[in-house]
């Protein structure tokens, strides 16, 4: 029976108890409240907590500020970048690969053999990052506009992406034999960036579980995938001496269903039947994570989970997070510098770290300063998405920057990597007219802060989120109707989402409104020495734009008090 529980604002459904587990299930949409109680207690002994000001605790996060620095940049650029690039096939591919029939799978049989016979290890040992350059892809996103640079540390696929003390199944000693975290952390910090790290491999012991399977038809029907090999299974292969169940994690029984390709997406919480983590996968996982943070002193860390890592079948994100904090503190001098993001986050938690939206934003003002993560095409390399011309545009990408910003959130923004390490020639192109845009904009995006209300216009209204986000794009588009405001030292800027070809009505900015606190002194167009007409009655303040456009991305008009 579902029995319903409110909590704050939000009305959560508690859909049953998991045997053995202490914790009640969520659907995948739903926040993990804070008062679950983990059961997996993870030992501390070989990479302690950090002494300082926070305890592993909710309560105690609660004392987090999100830093000046952070609500200042608006804009950051990742490199969700890692072996799933190789195939040139998209996100997920280490798991589709696996799913019989899927578009993936096919690829996968037609280009490298089957999953029973060359599984995703093996496409890990094609990945070799020949050319990449990440002195030069920073800087390059540093002139587009980012302020802070984000790597990948890791994905579902659980290779870590650095020299990590506990996961044999690392980029240095397979792959491309590289330290990828080491190169874009001195690239970052060569160009004065903040860098940032993502972490998602709390969830490879449940998405890796397809590896358990086998063909259900053809030749090799009933033949296991490579899910279950062992060190032994190695002797006189390319991996000898490397146990595959380090890097597939797939010691256990499957999770219900585990077979059915959209089951994971309702169990992304651990609930709906699936399997528990064990103590020594959820040590492993902290004891990564917290090396990872001890060796790079990142000052952003992404985690692709509800609430925390592992929450709430253990404690094991709670420990990271104190660790993190309190560590950043000490690298600043008793500062905290340091950014924290986790996903569908209840009211609490919410102070505790940064609210992330994957794909999405928020509809109205937010009360704390949160972030919202795109990508320009898939969140790894996909050939299809280059050959359609599907990427979205440096048009797309600043609009939905302006409309963030308004509402008081930053934009992290993907451009998949190549394999080889190289953006292909339409990713520079639209890395290019972003930073063209910025080279005459960027003081309405900086630094800047909501104004009372975020905006106007007909695409307005927004649409409703979807467990992580997941509603871009699904809202009315957006026109040189559509007006979006951002502030800064006394100035308003009001930022048209396209470039208006007449007069255009404020309603906002008309006396009737009483918005304003000072009467209009002046109004000029950014990139523009023409003179702005406008005028002001108590419905609108109406501007009629020079004759000569200066952007059919979004231009910008400074409203002097």
């Amino acid at each position: 029976m579902k029995i319903p529980f409110a909590f704050g604002s939000i009305r959560v459904l508690v859909l049953g108890a998991v045997a053995g587990t202490g914790f009640t299930t969520l659907s995948a949409a739903e926040e993990i409240p804070s008062t679950a109680t983990p059961t997996v207690i993870v030992s501390t002994a070989l990479e302690p907590v950090a002494a300082g000001k926070f305890a592993p605790t909710w309560a105690s996060l609660e004392q987090y500020q999100v830093p000046q620095w952070f609500k200042d940049a608006k804009f950051g650029i990742w490199a969700s970048w890692g072996p799933q690039c190789e195939p040139e096939q998209g996100d997920w591919y280490a798991r589709g690969m696996y799913q019989e029939g899927s578009a993936q799978n096919k690829f996968q049989v037609a280009n490298y053999g089957p999953p029973s016979q060359f599984g995703f290890k093996d496409v890990i040992h094609l990945w070799k990052a020949e050319h990449w350059d990440p002195e030069k892809l920073v800087a390059l996103y540093k002139r587009a506009g980012a302020q802070y640079f984000f790597a990948m540390g890791n994905h579902h696929d659980n290779l870590d992406l650095w020299d990590s003390k506990y996961q044999p199944w690392n980029s240095v000693r397979v792959g491309p034999e590289k330290d990828i975290i080491g190169g874009w952390a001195k690239a970052a910090h060569n160009q004065g960036l903040p860098f940032g790290v993502s972490v998602h491999a709390a969830h490879a012991w449940l998405w890796y579980e397809v590896a358990q399977s086998a063909d259900k038809s053809g030749p090799l029907a009933g033949v296991s995938y490579d899910g279950k090999l062992t060190l032994a299974d190695g002797k006189g292969k390319w991996w000898q001496g490397l146990d595959p169940q380090d890097l597939y994690a797939q010691n256990h029984p499957p999770s219900a269903g585990f077979t059915t390709a959209s089951k994971v997406h309702s169990q992304w919480n651990w609930g709906d039947g699936a399997s528990q983590p064990d103590a020594a996968y959820c040590e492993k996982f902290y004891n990564r994570t917290v090396d990872l943070i001890n060796r790079y002193n990142p000052d952003l860390l992404y985690f692709d989970d509800t609430a925390l890592p592992l929450w709430p079948v253990s404690d094991a994100g709670l420990k990271i997070a104190a660790h993190f904090y309190n560590h950043n503190m000490q690298q600043h001098g008793g500062k905290l510098e340091a950014v924290l993001f986790g996903k569908i986050l209840a009211a609490d938690q919410r102070k505790a770290m940064v609210w992330d939206i994957e794909r999405g934003q928020s509809n109205q003002i937010e009360p704390e300063v949160w972030q919202t993560d795109t990508c320009i095409g898939n969140w790894h390399y996909q050939r299809s998405l280059y050959d359609g011309n599907r990427y979205k545009t440096a048009k797309t990408v600043i609009q939905t920057l302006v409309n963030v910003v308004s509402k008081n959130g930053n934009l992290l923004l993907n451009f998949p990597v190549r394999a080889d390490g190289t953006l292909d020639d339409k990713e520079l192109k639209v890395v290019e007219g972003i930073a063209a845009w910025m080279d005459i904009n960027r003081e309405c995006i900086f630094g800047t802060r909501p104004w009372k209300v975020f905006g106007e216009g007909p695409a307005s209204e927004g649409a409703p989120l979807t467990a992580q986000g997941f509603n871009e794009g699904k809202g009315k588009a957006v026109s040189a109707e559509d007006v979006r405001f951002t502030t800064k030292e006394g100035v308003l800027y009001a930022i048209v989402l396209g470039a208006p070809q007449q007069a255009l009505p404020i309603k906002s900015l008309g006396t009737a409104a009483g918005l304003l606190d000072r009467p209009v002194r002046g109004i000029t167009l950014l990139g523009s020495t023409e003179t702005v007409q406008w005028t002001q009655t108590a419905d609108a303040l109406t501007l009629t734009p020079p004759p000569t456009r200066v952007s059919d991305i979004a231009e910008v008009f400074k409203i002097i008090p």
